[in-house]
């Protein structure tokens, strides 16, 4: 049985999600000088990366980019960050995911970041699957999709060809 692949959002639209998604951050930030975007290794990093393009477009905000490294598979090992504490410290912080299965890499996200004060923490994803083992919510989103358990969401971004696929 071949296994059937269906676009949920192409490159036009993941576009234009990133952007309202920029505006949302800002209208959230409007009175922050500097905001932290950390996006978790690997797509959730790339996202960031384009979000950070977005918002630097249309505020003058200034977005330090934090990578996150989490093993998926073993949440509750250590979480490295590319930043140190002292750098998101007392800072608003935007912790990314490019799609919420179960919420399990964004809660163990959230519990690394919540060891220092911070002045605000948001969290982002492209897409919502709507099936959450943990009580997480994103705060910004793309698109908030109904799937079933055996379906799956992938994200690729790709030069000239980003999408997300449900299969």
């Amino acid at each position: 049985m071949q296994e059937i692949k269906t676009v949920i959002l192409d490159k036009k639209q993941i576009a234009h999600k990133i952007k309202r998604i920029a505006y949302q951050i800002y209208e959230t930030n409007v009175d922050e000088k500097e905001v932290v975007i950390a996006g978790i290794m690997t797509n959730g990093f790339q996202l960031a990366k384009k979000i950070k393009v977005e918002l630097e477009k249309i505020s003058p905000i200034k977005v330090l980019l934090c990578e996150v490294v989490i093993d998926k598979k073993n949440p509750t090992n250590p979480i490295k960050t590319s930043l140190k504490q002292e750098e998101y410290r007392n800072k608003s912080l935007l912790l990314v995911d490019d799609v919420l299965h179960s919420g399990t890499t964004l809660i163990y996200g959230v519990k690394h970041f919540l060891e220092v004060p911070l002045k605000q923490f948001k969290t982002a994803v492209l897409v919502d699957r709507n099936h959450k083992k943990y009580p997480i919510k994103a705060d910004f989103k793309g698109i908030s999709l109904s799937t079933s358990l055996n379906e799956n969401v992938s994200v690729f971004f790709d030069k000239n060809n980003d999408r997300a696929i449900l299969e």
